[in-house]
């Protein structure tokens, strides 16, 4: 049920300024019609001179700085109306995330976890996954030890970043009734397009379970190999009952309905069909991470003025094709009813493929405008999407 805003954002300042629980803070999207500083904010207690004070890292998209913040409830307050549309404040007996509804209200949720505050300037997060759970060790992110290998920590920081996007926006959706509240009768319906060696797809599973969520997961990929291995890995962990694996193109899957469809660095127009799957099966909840992109690229023939002195550079080209194809992918599923964010999955330091497309099926009617603006970015390019042609019912008339 929708709390104002004014009263959820009171509560997060007050928890904030507990800086004896607090374990850290994070700010992230941007709510409508309001323009924020910095992409993303990550606030934690440090102890600075024998003193507590709130370190503060934050991102243009570009490179991150660090300074830090007044423990006053003005500058707390200032901070957190800023325009963020997502607002996650952990503590050492658990969360509270905030979602600003396009109408201005707040959806909060409140999860109970343990989590371990820690005050020291080298930046030590709380995992929600123990290095030690056995899938970790059979899908060789971590070593007979416990320990996560050296060359897995990037991995291993991907699925943890992964899982804090999906949880809090899963509470939310299922708070705001967008997907029905999962039962062990009728469990949440997670399909994952482009598995590969399932790092995401066991992830979620062990952790959602872990928090009381009954969830039931299938994991496509078209290498009959992946699906041996994967399959090999469930039977040897003993949760066959809820988690799958097929060899299938994502185009041809057979996997047949989801709530939530997942599809992390799905190869070029691999991409496009996790999504025109997921529309076309009215999936309630999206979370895309798009990998190389060529076809845009391919079609950018024609270069509109003034944009002429970018395109000639060929890596400019490259990545401007990058954002114009995630743009239109981004404005396609407005146009099928998703409220959309595009936001940072995690940062550039650890991958180049760093964004990630984020809709919720609501039910609103598009605004004409959507699909006014998304013929003009076509037209003016020159362009056609692949995802187009994948939606047809989606354009006609």
């Amino acid at each position: 049920m929708p709390t104002p805003l004014a009263d959820a954002i009171n509560d997060a300042c007050a928890q904030i300024l507990n800086t004896n629980t607090l374990v850290r803070v994070v700010l992230s999207g941007r709510r409508r019609n309001m323009v924020t500083e910095f992409e993303r904010i990550d606030i934690r207690p440090v102890v600075i001179k024998g003193s507590i004070a709130l370190q503060m890292s934050y991102s243009d998209g570009q490179s991150k700085s660090v300074k830090n913040l007044s423990v006053a409830e003005e500058a707390i307050l200032k901070l957190l109306a800023s325009g963020y549309a997502n607002i996650l404040v952990e503590h050492t007996s658990g969360s509270m995330s905030i979602r600003v509804t396009k109408s201005g209200d707040a959806l909060v949720h409140f999860e109970k976890m343990e989590l371990i505050q820690d005050l020291s300037h080298d930046k030590k997060k709380a995992r929600l996954l123990d290095p030690a759970d056995p899938f970790l060790l059979e899908v060789g992110i971590a070593d007979h030890k416990g320990v996560v290998k050296p060359t897995k920590q990037d991995k291993y920081l991907q699925v943890e970043e992964f899982l804090r996007l999906l949880v809090p926006t899963l509470h939310a959706a299922i708070g705001a009734g967008h997907i029905h509240q999962p039962t062990k009768e009728d469990p949440l319906k997670i399909v994952d397009l482009g598995c590969g060696h399932a790092y995401l797809t066991f992830a979620a599973h062990q952790y959602l379970r872990s928090i009381g969520i009954p969830v039931k997961i299938t994991g496509i990929d078209v290498r009959t190999t992946s699906r041996d291995r994967n399959n090999a890995i469930a039977e040897k962990l003993g949760i066959t009952s809820t988690i799958n694996f097929r060899a299938e193109e994502i185009a041809t899957t057979t996997a047949e309905e989801a709530d939530v469809a997942i599809a992390l660095h799905a190869c070029d127009t691999a991409t496009d069909d996790a999504i025109a799957w997921a529309v076309n099966g009215d999936v309630k909840l999206m979370l895309i991470a798009p990998c190389c992109h060529h076809d845009i690229q391919t079609q950018m023939l024609i270069t509109p003025e003034p944009w002429g002195a970018l395109t000639k550079f060929g890596l400019m080209k490259e990545r401007l094709g990058d954002l114009l194809t995630d743009s239109l992918r981004a404005q396609i599923l407005r146009i099928a009813g998703y409220r959309v964010e595009v936001i940072e999955f995690i940062g550039g330091e650890h991958t180049p493929r760093n964004l990630m497309i984020r809709a919720l099926k609501t039910g609103a009617a598009p605004d004409a405008i959507d699909t006014q603006r998304y013929r003009e970015m076509c037209n003016q390019w020159g362009v056609t999407p692949v995802l187009e042609g994948k939606i047809p019912s989606l354009f006609i008339g």
